[in-house]
């Protein structure tokens, strides 16, 4: 994610800065007015790049999943740098407001003149100028809405799809706004290449053909209602249904008016086109799920996703597996997956932390699977009897390979742990936040 973020950020302003150092500025322009002017432009650049990114990646593009570890670390990679381009474009409006401050400080003097237009091309730039200011006042309270976690999921998706059309507003503001020489630099030429992969995203979600290809219609042929807050699907999709890999998820619409939710796929693949899914109640759509769902009703499925995935295992790495409430679901996969071969399982420790082990059905199931695998030997860790996880007690060491799925605090507290001790495990997260 960083390296994705930041590299973009370096390549924006190397062909910014070869526009700055190869062109002449007026000979009787303030130092004061030129760096604010310039200020100006590369705080735009890169919050147009930034933007063009987060609409190229909201298409979801499968084949980056390799190359970025992920469609859940692609949904991050989208999510940071939606940030980072709203961090742009504050200090891009701050910067234009800046103009009263220096005439008050240096004077007209110097100032750099603006490139003049004329007729209909005129009115386009004051449009354009208008539409960016709008469209960064939108964006602003979009990112406040997305970053306070209790605002309704499903106000936020409906206010979320304004998006596309934001961003439009702000590539026709940068493509007037931007200076005329830029285009015959390689700037320019950067900058082109940004706002085509942002409007191809954005006309994509404005068509809503994102995932079309990837989708597959089916039926819901089993609903149950388990302790816990956990809601049991199982769906029968059509011919059309390639397979999945054990671990990876999907985007499940139930319900076309709520739109699609990413699921873990808690069963390996049989190729009968049977996928189960284990929904916890975490929130206002997937609480009383149980109860809306019947057998029988339609169901669409995009995907698969994800790169959480068993064959990705180091062969020669010690396994230390971690599962935190419903995070074990991909786990549940990966060792239905192993029954029919118990002797190829590889040689792992599991850990599964619940809230209550007598009162959660997936643990269970976790132990049936298990027992048939020898070669996994499972540690359940039972919070309502004082059984925390710690990282002194998962015996990792250098040559460690960790996977984990599961809470962020808990992760978190697990990464800091073994830095503490000195110990630097390949360590796998699945980085399930899609907002």
């Amino acid at each position: 994610m960083k390296t994705l973020i930041l590299s973009l950020l370096s390549l924006v302003t190397m062909a910014w800065g070869w526009e700055v150092f190869s062109s002449v500025a007026p000979a009787d322009a303030s130092t004061w007015w030129l760096a604010r002017q310039q200020a100006l432009h590369l705080s735009g650049l890169l919050s147009v790049a930034m933007m063009s990114l987060v609409m190229f990646l909201a298409t979801r593009p499968a084949w980056l999943e390799t190359p970025l570890g992920g469609m859940d670390r692609i949904y991050r990679t989208h999510k940071w740098a939606g940030i980072t381009a709203v961090a742009f474009a504050a200090a891009h409006w701050l910067i234009e407001m800046s103009d009263d401050i220096l005439k008050a400080m240096v004077g007209r003097e110097g100032r750099v003149d603006k490139e003049k237009f004329t007729g209909f091309l005129e009115v386009l730039r004051d449009l354009a100028e208008d539409m960016g200011e709008w469209a960064i006042y939108a964006v602003l309270a979009m990112l406040v809405i997305t970053l306070w976690k209790k605002f309704p999921y499903r106000a936020w998706r409906m206010l979320h799809q304004a998006m596309p059309v934001l961003y439009l507003m702000l590539a026709f503001h940068a493509a007037l706004l931007v200076p005329t020489n830029y285009w015959a630099q390689p700037v320019g030429l950067l900058l082109g290449a940004l706002l085509l992969a942002g409007v191809y995203g954005a006309v994509a979600s404005l068509r809503k053909v994102i995932g079309k290809s990837r989708q597959v219609i089916g039926q819901v042929v089993l609903v149950e209602d388990l302790p816990g807050d956990v809601c049991a699907v199982r769906c029968r999709l059509n011919a059309s249904w390639h397979g999945h890999r054990a671990g990876q998820f999907a985007f499940v619409t139930f319900e076309g008016r709520e739109g699609a939710h990413p699921f873990t796929i808690a069963s390996a693949d049989q190729g009968d086109g049977a996928i189960d899914f284990q929904i916890k109640a975490l929130g206002d759509y997937t609480r009383g799920l149980a109860q809306r769902l019947q057998v029988g009703q339609s169901v669409r499925v995009e995907g698969p996703y994800g790169r959480f995935d068993l064959s990705r295992r180091h062969h020669k790495a010690d396994q230390i597996w971690i599962a935190g409430g419903i995070g074990v679901t991909p786990f549940l996969a990966w060792l239905e997956s192993l029954q029919p071969n118990p002797q190829q399982a590889p040689s792992a420790n599991l850990h599964y932390c619940t809230r209550n082990q007598a009162t959660d059905s997936l643990a269970q199931r976790l132990i049936q699977l298990c027992a048939t695998l020898p070669s996994v030997r499972l540690s359940i860790h039972d919070a309502s009897q004082g059984a925390n996880l710690k990282a002194h007690t998962l015996g990792a060491t250098g040559k460690s390979e960790i996977w984990f799925c599961g809470p962020t605090g808990l992760g978190q507290s697990l990464r800091e742990g073994l830095k503490a001790m000195g110990v630097t495990p390949r360590f796998h997260q699945e980085a399930f936040e899609m907002r």
